[in-house]
């Protein structure tokens, strides 16, 4: 099952797990606990990156797999950030960033034609893969009940990237930017199982084909919290995402395929409310 696909389906699931308990509740949410929390994470994940950059349309590059092709490592761990607002008792912002930069230096054991040059077999590359996640998010309440909401949220996902292949020996260095800043629209939901655990979900979609760029995101997100006294809650939850892009546009000619899923421990500090 592809990552995109596997990604839809837990979509599905988050959607039942929240929107069958908060059908059966009738008594509108009150919000008196909080109106909104700030979150600080340990985000332990697994990459999956993969790019072609062609030097024009008739003369494609090799697609090159950054993790076992350049040596960038595969799992790390990262510290993360992010939190909410309820500004009315239906509307809710969202946000969070991290930073999943890294680098890697290996002797390729393959040539490799990336835009403009060419890394040909034993040579040593130097290869900074730079990605900076920053997430925005409203959303409209349309279940609001006592012990949880299901909402639709529209947003940004915006993601920075840059990627950079050198070889001083050979005096060769090729790098591309590229800043997506992807409208997103989705489902997300929390719902009370007990008076200190409450389960979290969000799914969010994005999907554009103009014939010159093709280009897709999946993000899926479960967890729940367990509530120490008013104010504090340790919290474990999973998130997995998927983008592809493919472009024949000067500014980018090429593809690049990128997705990461793994856990975040964190610690939530709730504000305002009762």
């Amino acid at each position: 099952m592809s990552r995109v696909n596997g990604s839809t389906v837990n979509a599905v699931v988050t959607l039942g797990l929240l929107l069958v308990p908060l059908s059966a509740l009738a008594q509108e949410r009150q919000y008196n606990r909080e109106r909104g929390s700030l979150l600080f994470g340990t985000f332990i994940t697994d990459r999956a990156t993969s790019a072609r950059l062609d030097s024009n349309a008739q003369d494609p590059g090799t697609d090159v797999d950054f993790e076992s092709d350049l040596g960038l490592e595969s799992s790390m761990s990262v510290a993360r950030f992010g939190g909410y607002f309820w500004f009315k008792p239906r509307h809710r912002f969202d946000f969070s960033v991290f930073d999943l930069s890294r680098d890697a230096t290996r002797q390729i054991s393959e040539t490799i034609e990336f835009g403009d040059d060419v890394y040909q077999i034993n040579t040593v590359v130097t290869t900074n893969n730079d990605l900076t996640i920053g997430k925005l998010d409203y959303t409209f309440a349309v279940f609001n009940r006592d012990r949880g909401y299901l909402g639709l949220t529209g947003g940004l996902y915006v993601s920075s990237t840059k990627i950079s292949l050198s070889a001083p020996s050979v005096g060769s260095s090729e790098s591309e930017s590229l800043t997506a800043p992807l409208p997103v629209i989705g489902l997300r939901g929390d719902y009370e199982i007990t008076d200190r655990i409450t389960l979290h979900g969000a799914t969010q979609f994005f999907h554009i084909d103009t014939g010159e760029v093709d280009g897709r995101l999946v993000d899926f997100y479960i967890g729940a919290d367990y509530t120490f006294g008013r104010r504090i809650a340790l919290g474990l939850a999973y998130n997995d995402v998927s983008m592809g892009i493919s472009s024949e546009d000067e500014g980018f000619n090429g593809s690049l395929d990128w997705g990461y899923d793994g856990v975040l421990l964190y610690l939530k500090v709730d504000f305002g409310g009762e």
